[in-house]
């Protein structure tokens, strides 16, 4: 994984993350009301215990099977180690207490300031430019989550550590998407991706078994809700992220997470009764528009340095 990119492919790339996106968009999204499931009967540490080091396991053993390497270059362990913290163990279980505390919806909203962040972020340390039809998409889809958060103080002041949380966790997502862009990784992004996911989930395993030592077991809701999270979101969906940001500019790539709070949105109203009002359909519209100006931007002139 590296973030410069040959030439020859450079035609083929943008309609393979394109496709990635929706699919992770799709995948993510849906998580949000199935992770409110589990998270009914088991605590936000268990629950990340019980499927994120089962779903770095499942990429590694898929790479090993293809023939791929499984060797992380000695060099480059600090950032490893450093990505790992921002991009896994902070954002996973920040985010998992933000649906405890705020439910899917609410907290999917804040967690989704992420293109904010991992724009200010790539400014400085990627130097991407940042151009009028992306500065508009920010502008557009960060109108969208407002739209979705106002008039909800009063969700927000039942549990501000929950909300204060969740947006220490976007932050450390957008931080996590500039710094994995900042590094040639020189292996297999399944490999990086398998690797990052289990040892970033190595704390939060220590942490789960000092507060919730004695093994509860899962109704079928629940144990479907792990099993979705080790397969889909947290296989796939984070392998097929990690292309995503291979693919794409930094900025840009934050900007398409903003279809998962639209499909967490409308998959909260159908599988837990949350509402849908006009404020989400304002806020859909917004973050739509967002949408087609960011993935539809020219692209930098050929010849440009790729930022290292």
């Amino acid at each position: 994984m590296s973030a410069k990119q040959p030439d020859a492919d450079q035609r083929r790339l943008p309609r393979l993350g394109l496709f990635l996106l929706f699919a992770v968009a799709l995948g993510w999204g849906v998580n949000w009301p199935i992770m409110k499931v589990a998270l009914n009967e088991i605590s936000p540490w268990t629950f990340r215990a019980y499927s994120l080091p089962a779903s770095g396991l499942v990429l590694l053993v898929v790479a090993r099977l293809s023939g791929l390497t499984l060797r992380v270059p000695r060099r480059l362990w600090p950032y490893f180690a450093v990505v790992t913290v921002f991009h896994v163990t902070l954002w996973y279980i920040l985010i998992a207490y933000g649906v405890a505390y705020l439910g899917a919806s609410r907290s999917v909203l804040l967690a989704f300031t992420v293109p904010l962040w991992s724009t200010v972020f790539a400014l400085f340390i990627l130097r991407e430019p940042l151009t009028p039809q992306r500065l508009a998409a920010l502008a557009l889809g960060m109108a969208g989550i407002g739209a979705l958060m106002w008039g909800d103080i009063e969700a927000a002041g039942i549990s501000p550590i929950g909300a204060a949380l969740t947006l220490v966790g976007a932050i450390s997502w957008g931080l996590a998407i500039v710094l994995l862009k900042r590094v040639d990784w020189e292996m297999p992004v399944i490999t990086l991706t398998g690797w990052q996911v289990f040892i970033g989930a190595l704390p939060l395993v220590a942490i789960a078994l000092i507060k919730d030592p004695v093994f509860q077991p899962l109704s079928a809701g629940a144990l479907g809700s792990v099993l979705y999270n080790i397969f889909i979101a947290g296989a796939l969906c984070t392998y097929g992220w990690y292309k995503i940001i291979s693919l794409f500019p930094a900025n840009v790539s934050a900007l398409g997470t903003l279809m998962i709070p639209v499909v967490g949105v409308i998959s909260g109203h159908v599988m837990l009764g949350e509402p849908i009002g006009l404020r989400e359909l304002t806020a859909m519209i917004f973050i739509c528009s967002a949408l087609a100006l960011a993935l539809f931007t020219p692209a930098p002139p050929p010849g440009r340095p790729a930022a290292r």
